[in-house]
């Protein structure tokens, strides 16, 4: 679970108003489910609700009290995972995603009662406990057995005692008017002007609370009926509908892509347009001068001193290991939580976090709308198919570029190190709006305002061939894209402008020493954690007969890291279609398989049968 944790131990009474701005501020994280903990009547008091933490405190009279805690979150894996987790005396409030917690369960003796990761924290605390083991002992104990990151509000009511402890600082905590506060994030101790404010990390803070030998009183508020997103199912039939032709496709004799590329042209040796206009990008700049421009942002003892965007995708996951262990920067994570991110996804952030002992701050949308417009968009897109309009279906995402300015005036840290990577270039999504490649481009994504124009230009064309597409979204595409494409980047470098991108020794860090999570459903580390990918990939293949793998592995070839015969054998099996994955994108937007699927299938093809 990502969530934004906070709470408040009152020398007097609670002070609502700054109570309120942390909650406020922790639905920065997510608002979908909400949980509190108050200490009032001699006893403590949970109430959890799958709406808003405002709304919550609404509801809950902490009036009299000096003890609140509580937790705004994004659901994950539906509304049985919700917070705070309780087991007998012992209840726990986690941010963090613990990703070995099958093999801890397998070590205790205690059972497992819910689905939720974070009971494990409370089984451990339990039998370590019961097994005569220390409070002050007792963190230390569960950040040794956990991996993953943990950021946790452990409370011990029978013992007194509230214990906070983090494995990567996701946690602060300060002190206001003699009372104590503490958050996820420090920018929410510095909305209620804390003083004194510490980062824990590695460490834990034990805190004294009210005893109290009662049990919880639980309070549960839940008005949505199913989970969002249904538990996976497999079902043979419905697999079976997704088809995967080995085409017999004219291709390049040099690279892999085909004919029916947008805008492709052969010489009379067979070798593309796209090869003979391509310049290296791959060769990168001197490391010495990054050392040289990031040498006046760094800031002396633990103080962050840059901002690392992170999806948890393969690419940035290695920059963030090569800004810590080779930039020896010490960064600020920041994700941007879109609802297409997956559950590998967060799990990978939660593995690279914790090992590298880095913060995350998560800005998460507001989940159901942006699922709304997608699945908008893709009615639309399905009553007039159009490949140039596949992009639709990812325009919800690019406000990743406008959060990291808040996150930069959050945290007061101006310098941003971004992990995109060099190859990713495909041309074919916009070429299929008609927009010839503009080979001169160095970037992944292309700037400037009549580059802009002449794409929305095409693409309202598009739409015009589907009215649907002028829908309640709209305003969030086009915004996105303003901030993607026309706001000015400042104190913003490429890691790979610096390091040479290679695949092989990227897949052999993470997966060997950060023990990186790969997919069920196919052999690649590209996109995994991208719940869109696996749609838009099989709409390619099955309409032109390739996808964005063929163009990546294209532009390997051209920089010398691939040879053709090892790339064609790549994407015969990259280009397969991922069953799970697809089917997790069109539950989450609650449309029916079979039907989008016969639909895509039905689409006349690019090429000859």
């Amino acid at each position: 679970i990502m969530c934004g944790i906070f709470g408040t131990i009152s020398s007097s009474l609670i002070d609502n108003s700054k109570l309120k701005a942390l909650a406020k501020h922790s639905k920065q994280r997510g608002t979908d489910s909400s949980g509190l903990i108050v200490f009032k009547n001699f006893k403590y008091n949970i109430s959890r609700a799958d709406y808003d933490i405002e709304k919550l405190l609404q509801k809950v009279k902490i009036s009299g009290s000096k003890v609140v805690f509580g937790h705004s979150r994004l659901i994950t894996n539906g509304l049985s995972d919700n917070q705070p987790v309780v087991r007998e005396n012992i209840a726990a409030i986690h941010n963090g995603i613990i990703v070995n917690e099958d093999e801890i369960w397998e070590k205790l003796t205690v059972p497992r009662l819910q689905k939720i990761d974070s009971e494990v924290i409370v089984a451990i605390s339990k039998e370590f406990l019961e097994n005569n083991g220390t409070i002050e002992e007792l963190p230390a104990h569960i950040l040794s057995l956990c991996k993953g990151i943990v950021a946790c509000a452990l409370v011990l009511p029978a013992y007194g005692k509230l214990l906070l402890f983090s494995n990567n600082g996701s946690l602060y905590v300060g002190s206001n008017d003699g009372n104590t506060y503490f958050a996820s994030e420090r920018y929410g101790l510095t909305l209620i002007e804390c003083q004194d404010i510490e980062q824990i990390k590695g460490n834990a803070l034990i805190l004294d609370i009210p005893i109290s030998t009662n049990d919880f009183a639980i309070k549960d508020e839940l008005t949505r009926t199913e989970d969002l997103i249904p538990a996976f199912k497999y079902f043979s039939a419905e697999e079976s509908l997704l088809e995967y032709r080995k085409h017999n496709i004219k291709r390049c004799t040099k690279c892999i892509l085909p004919e029916t590329m947008p805008f492709i042209k052969f010489d009379e040796e067979g070798v593309c347009n796209y090869c003979k206009s391509y310049k290296p990008r791959n060769n990168p700049k001197p490391k010495e001068e990054l050392f040289k421009l990031v040498e006046p942002y760094r800031r002396k003892g633990n103080a962050p001193d840059c901002i690392v965007p992170f999806s948890g995708g393969r690419d940035s996951s290695y920059a963030l290991h090569l800004i810590v262990n080779e930039l020896k920067m010490k960064p600020v994570t920041y994700t941007y939580d879109w609802g297409m991110v997956t559950d590998l996804g967060r799990r990978n952030i939660s593995r690279m976090c914790a090992q590298l002992g880095v913060e995350n701050i998560i800005v998460a949308a507001d989940i159901s709308k942006k699922r709304k417009n997608i699945r908008m968009n893709l009615e639309a897109w399905l009553k007039s198919p159009h490949l140039g309009m596949m992009a639709m279906l990812t325009a919800g995402d690019k406000h990743f570029f406008r959060y990291v300015e808040d996150i930069k005036k959050q945290t007061g840290i101006n310098l941003n190190l971004w992990g995109i990577n060099p190859l990713e270039v495909t041309f074919f999504k916009t070429g299929f709006l008609g927009i010839e490649p503009d080979f001169e481009e160095r970037r992944v994504y292309s700037h400037g305002a009549i580059k802009q124009l002449r794409y929305h230009s095409k693409r309202f064309k598009a739409m015009m061939q589907s009215p649907g597409y002028f829908n309640s979204s709209l305003w969030d595409t086009l915004s996105g894209e303003y901030y993607r494409s026309f706001t000015e980047k400042k104190d913003y470098y490429h890691i790979f402008d610096y390091w040479r991108w290679e695949e092989d020794i990227i897949n052999d860090v993470l997966l060997n020493v950060y023990d990186w999570e790969k997919a069920l459903d196919t052999s690649t580390t590209w996109r995994i954690g991208d719940g869109t990918a696996a749609f838009y990939n099989y709409v390619y293949y099955t309409v032109a007969g390739f996808t964005e793998h063929d163009t990546f592995r294209s532009n390997q070839i051209r920089e010398g890291q691939l040879d053709r015969e090892k790339a064609l054998e790549l994407v015969e099996n990259e280009n397969r279609p991922r069953y799970q994955n697809i089917r997790w994108y069109l539950d989450t937007l609650g449309l029916d398989f079979e039907r989008v699927i016969k639909i895509v299938n039905s689409i006349p093809k690019l090429y000859n049968i």
